[in-house]
């Protein structure tokens, strides 16, 4: 077991057999859905659901029967075994844990900001201060609709941002608890009696690699950069550790998944901010975006002050 100091370890109390059950589910439900996205044209030839639109067969497979396999495996894992339903994490706890409420719907914007930021520093050439990208979009959306937007292209990202850090942590949340009902409310506690630091990496190593087969078919680095997709994959892995390091905590202060699934949900409503600023093709394996290796530093230095602090060994009563 744990103790409130996070050194005392049991490994005889990990429940091996539960947390097979769940690891087969987990990524027999997404692996099997990411095998009809593949059979069915891949990420960059799924047909059109809807004509005229963006939103395609991978887009919909993805948001549905990949996120949420996790939280169906905790379902079926817990009916399979008869576990029962006690310490879901679903409680929200909101009175007591707050703060890392806060910190997880605010954490994540600033992080991710911080990354593309430090990117830009680290590579000028790759920084548009002209926003062309942005103007493109306004173009692009303007020949749609046939007539001018009242919008200039820096308002278009004040209100992005804006939107991206205030309303998509909520939207992106009912995406998101399917995999942090999974992850963060199952699997970890499974795995904390090999102590909060073990359990971290062990759960960035599993969350990355269930990530793999999108990744190979071009998710979030594309296609056309050295050594695709194998570094993809393996950079997938370090950014679902430092940032799962983040979630992970924010869960174990709370006593409850949701400041997790917030988090999630703001990570992927401001993932893309730093391309509104790129021109050329940057290294997506670098960055701007959160999953590229100089962009996730920010995360990096936060996870290491996780695993070195006390803070993330103790849970509230």
């Amino acid at each position: 077991m744990v103790t409130m100091d996070g050194t005392t370890r049991d490994i005889g109390k990990l429940d091996t057999r539960r947390i097979a059950v769940y690891l087969v589910f987990s990524f027999g439900i997404a692996w099997a859905v990411g095998l009809v996205i593949y059979l069915t044209g891949g990420l960059q030839n799924s047909p059109r659901v809807v004509p005229g639109t963006p939103i395609t067969l991978a887009v919909v497979l993805l948001a549905t029967g990949y996120m949420w396999a996790p939280a169906l495996a905790h379902i079926l894992t817990r009916v399979v075994t008869r576990e029962g339903w006690k310490d879901t994490f679903l409680v929200p706890r909101l009175r007591q844990s707050w703060p890392y409420w806060i910190a997880a719907w605010v954490g994540p914007s600033i992080l991710i900001l911080l990354g593309a930021a430090l990117f830009y520093a680290l590579f000028p050439g790759y920084f548009d201060a002209s926003i062309s990208a942005v103007r493109a979009i306004l173009r692009e959306a303007e020949s749609i609709s046939g007539r001018p937007l009242p919008l200039s292209p820096w308002a278009f990202v004040i209100i992005q941002t804006v939107q991206a850090i205030v309303i998509a942590p909520v939207i992106n949340g009912l995406f998101t608890f399917g995999e942090e009902f999974g992850w963060r409310a199952y699997l970890q506690p499974k795995l904390m009696p090999l102590g909060v630091k073990r359990a971290f990496i062990l759960m960035g190593v599993i969350w990355g690699v269930w990530h793999w087969p999108v990744i190979a078919m071009g998710h979030n680095y594309g296609l056309e950069y050295p050594g695709a997709p194998w570094l993809g994959m393996l950079a997938m892995v370090w950014f679902t550790f430092v940032a799962g390091t983040f979630l992970g905590w924010a869960t174990l202060r709370a006593g409850s998944v949701w400041p997790a699934v917030i988090g999630h949900g703001a990570i992927n409503g401001i993932a893309q901010i730093g391309m509104l600023f790129v021109k050329g093709a940057p290294n997506p394996l670098l960055g701007p975006m959160p999953v590229g290796i100089i962009a996730s530093l920010p995360w990096a230095l936060v996870a290491l002050w996780i695993l070195l602090s006390q803070l993330a060994r103790k849970r509230p009563k």
